[in-house]
């Protein structure tokens, strides 16, 4: 069979693939070349906000808080601007190249699931890992934080239109409990993970709720 026959007959999808799983190594092979990864630094408790007498002050000041783990490379990657999300703490551009898809699962024959499992994967050398999930997908566009200030954030993450039709209680459900929110204190060697914890992080979302869930300035 001549080469042209062949290329009209092998449907676009595995052609695609091919060309991700071709370029996976090289991605395996960039991460290879990171330099040590600096600890993780903590989240202040909830309870430590009571002393801010003004309860609009106050709800501000846990937001802010939670922005250090809303505005980590481990929350980032996953809300960015584009279709196409970022990896690493250096939050540079998913490399082999994917797009979000649909429905944030990726593109058809070439979904997140393709490279990323139900659980982390460590590379064979042992110098870093592949990320995984048995949810692994894409924040929605609505929600991108990319290169938005911590208020912008805070309007996004209040707003059920934008939110993916979320209450403030489903939030504080959410950010304490949902598995792939949690990936982000156990991301795999080779990246830092979210500050604190996924419990601190959900007191500090219930107890900004419960002052007012106000936006810091």
């Amino acid at each position: 069979m001549k080469l042209g026959m062949i290329r009209r007959v092998i449907p676009l999808r595995y052609a695609t693939l091919a060309v991700a799983v071709v370029a996976l190594p090289v991605a395996v092979l960039a991460s290879n070349t990171q330099t040590a990864v600096p600890a993780s630094t903590g989240l202040k408790a909830s309870a430590s906000f009571a002393s801010i007498r003004n309860q609009d002050a106050r709800s501000a000041a846990l937001f802010t808080e939670m922005g250090k783990v809303i505005q980590s490379p481990r929350c980032l990657n996953c809300h960015p601007r584009t279709d196409r999300p970022n990896q690493n703490d250096a939050m540079t551009p998913h490399n082999p190249p994917v797009v979000r898809g649909p429905d944030g699962h990726g593109a058809p024959g070439l979904e997140c699931a393709t490279c990323h499992g139900p659980a982390n994967v460590a590379f064979a050398n042992g110098s870093g890992s592949i990320p995984g999930n048995p949810n692994w997908h894409l924040a929605p566009i609505e929600m991108a934080w990319e290169g938005k200030t911590l208020r912008q954030i805070c309007e996004q993450i209040k707003d059920p239109k934008r939110n993916d039709g979320k209450s403030l209680e489903q939030l504080i459900e959410h950010n304490s409990h949902d598995s792939l929110v949690g990936w982000g204190w156990n991301p795999g060697k080779g990246r830092v993970p979210a500050p604190g914890s996924q419990a601190e992080f959900g007191a500090l979302t219930k107890a900004w709720v419960e002052s007012g869930a106000k936006c810091p300035a």
